[in-house]
């Protein structure tokens, strides 16, 4: 199936093999995975409603894959149906746009650094309200302030910030404007922080970078509004699955049990509505 364009042309592993539900599960052996969120994939941007026909045709046990977040172009001219339609499918709880900027057009995945103040994509992310559908946001530091605009502009929606806020900048220099950033955007109310994917940051991780990263996140979040995440398997480019709860469960291990389990299940089970997640 040909229906993820970013990924033509790769041959190697990680991302040049399906990743289909029990290749998911051999990955998390092991772990105690309750359920799981399927976030979109880049799928066929012209075909946004396939990749929920897809996910809903897998064989898969109860859990995995249990809610979805899709994707709308938020500008384009269809997208109040287009979300109005997913909407309707009782596993899609969100949507995703990234929106990520960067100085380097390299690493950018979209051309305007100020997409989110783009009043076209502002009119389709306000139809997410009404239709009770939460937000996966996936931007870069040099974006916090408008993200800022963006969450006092919407109280209504809830957003997740994905992938830690995305710390490309590893000089002590710039991890500390990303940190103080993110403790800035923690004042709004209506946005959690997914903890997730560190090493894309960080290829040559060590323990301690990834620490850091991690409390960061947790000290300007804190407890309630922080989210576990593998980003798998686009994360096996760097670590593998159990290295990366291994980290969570290292670098958490001083939290009570009751914060420990909001980091590790409560908090996404409440944000994407999973049903009787067991505590």
């Amino acid at each position: 199936m040909d229906r993820h364009p970013w990924l033509r042309g790769q041959k190697d592993a990680p991302l040049g093999q399906s990743c289909l539900p029990q290749d998911y599960l051999a990955a998390a052996e092991g772990f105690d995975l309750a359920a799981s969120i399927h976030v979109e994939a880049n799928w066929d941007p012209a075909d946004p409603l396939g990749e929920t026909r897809w996910l809903d045709t897998l064989d898969r046990p109860e859990g995995i894959a249990t809610r979805y977040v899709a994707f709308t172009d938020l500008a384009s001219e269809g997208a109040g149906a287009m979300l109005e339609a997913h909407a309707a499918h009782e596993r899609v709880v969100g949507v995703r746009d990234i929106v990520s900027w960067h100085p380097d057009p390299a690493r950018s995945a979209v051309k305007d650094r100020h997409r989110m103040l783009d009043p076209a994509w502002r009119d389709g992310l306000a139809r997410l309200d009404a239709l009770g559908l939460s937000f996966d946001l996936l931007m870069s530091p040099w974006q916090f302030d408008d993200a800022a605009v963006l969450f006092e502009s919407f109280p209504g929606i809830r957003f997740a910030i994905n992938h830690c806020g995305s710390p490309f900048d590893r000089s002590p220099e710039g991890l500390e404007r990303w940190a103080q950033g993110l403790k800035a955007l923690a004042s709004a109310p209506n946005v959690w922080l997914k903890i997730s994917d560190l090493v894309a940051y960080d290829p040559n991780w060590t323990e301690e970078s990834l620490a850091f990263v991690s409390r960061a996140c947790l000290d300007a979040f804190g407890p309630g509004r922080c989210m576990l995440a593998s980003d798998h398997p686009v994360v096996t480019l760097s670590a593998s699955f159990r290295q990366t709860y291994d980290h969570f469960r290292r670098v958490f291990s001083d939290l009570d049990e009751r914060d420990q389990y909001a980091l590790f299940a409560g908090n996404a089970a409440e944000f994407y509505r999973v049903p009787n997640i067991r505590s």
